[in-house]
């Protein structure tokens, strides 16, 4: 038997080759090269305009921890992706070059060192690799993946689905950890005060200034509350309103989604969305210039049947896919 993967291949529209997923039909969708939905790995194609990329850190939690397993379990997930996305009726590796980039290196002892080794990783890999989805980790990761894109587009907007604000500040004297990463980027000016928006808040919090301190930095937030009065048509459309034609990172805590369909993640909370509606939202965003992706806190080990990587694995492949309509 041949060692050689035998990946499927098309014709960009300017008439070059590209390296799609591993053809399923010739292979077990569990060999090949175990990358994010059997995509090539970056090395073997030289670069790519979208791609993903893991960020195997979770020394920035508060609470469980386990999520530095987050991008294998995403990947392991990921296998049974096919080439066509039937609701945004696109073939996401059919018109560009999708690679998987691997995992960036970082020391799980100190976060600053760990952060800046990911700017560092983060920047080059955007040269190559264009647009990227970054699989965590936990949320701290998403403070170096923002500065990247700010220091290319000028402040940004954020859309960040989460149950938590995750603009909390100092932690047992650390500036930066997964409850922190929008404070530190608002409060370096990588953010667009105008366009920045949480969706799916809920759970307890310190008190009502952790909420009066998240406006402040230009933050407005749906509550998970909301969903059942507004509607997700409703919820959609004050997310167009709010973000409309800035360049908009997106970042997806996976505890957005109720426990029941994400337990594998570090801080759970009850009376999240269902994987459908974080789906639907996602989907919807096709009109707005999304430039990076991330989905975080997936710690298999709390995991059950895989559930949480698989949700994850799909809200990846849904920015692959608006981005390769």
């Amino acid at each position: 038997m041949s060692l050689e993967i035998p990946y499927a291949t098309t014709v960009s529209p300017d008439g070059g080759r590209i390296t799609s997923q591993v053809d399923f039909s010739q292979v077990p969708r569990f060999s090949g090269p175990g990358t994010f939905a059997g995509l090539p790995r970056l090395e073997d194609v030289g670069e790519a305009q979208a791609g993903v990329i893991g960020i195997p850190f979770d020394a920035g939690v508060t609470f469980r921890p386990g999520a530095r397993f987050g991008p294998a379990g995403i990947r392991g997930a990921s296998h049974l992706i096919r080439p066509y996305n039937v609701e945004l009726d696109a073939f996401p590796f059919a018109h560009h070059q999708v690679a998987d980039v691997g995992n960036l290196a970082v020391t799980p002892f100190g976060i600053e060192r760990a952060v800046s080794a990911m700017i560092d990783g983060l920047s080059e890999a955007r040269e190559r690799s264009g647009k990227l989805v970054v699989l965590g980790g936990d949320h701290t990761i998403a403070y170096p993946s923002i500065k990247t894109l700010a220091a290319r587009h000028g402040p940004i907007s954020v859309l960040h689905f989460d149950a938590h604000i995750d603009t909390f500040g100092t932690y047992f004297g650390a500036a930066l950890h997964h409850g922190a990463p929008f404070r530190r980027a608002a409060e370096e000016g990588l953010l667009d005060p105008e366009g920045c928006m949480h969706v799916g808040i809920r759970g307890p919090l310190y008190g009502p200034h952790d909420l009066s301190d998240d406006r402040a930095l230009g933050f407005q937030a749906v509550h998970s509350s909301e969903f059942s009065t507004t509607g997700l048509e409703g919820v959609l459309e004050q997310i167009l309103s709010r973000l409309g034609e800035r360049p908009v990172y997106v970042s997806v805590d996976i505890d957005v989604l109720d426990p029941a369909f994400a337990p594998g993640t570090g801080t759970p909370e009850p009376g999240g969305l269902t994987s459908r509606e974080l789906l639907f939202l996602l989907r919807g965003l096709a009109p707005l210039d999304v430039v990076g992706a991330d989905v975080v806190e997936v710690a298999p080990a709390y995991d059950h049947a895989d559930v949480t990587s698989l949700a994850a694995a799909h809200v990846a492949y849904e920015f692959l896919s608006l981005w390769g309509r």
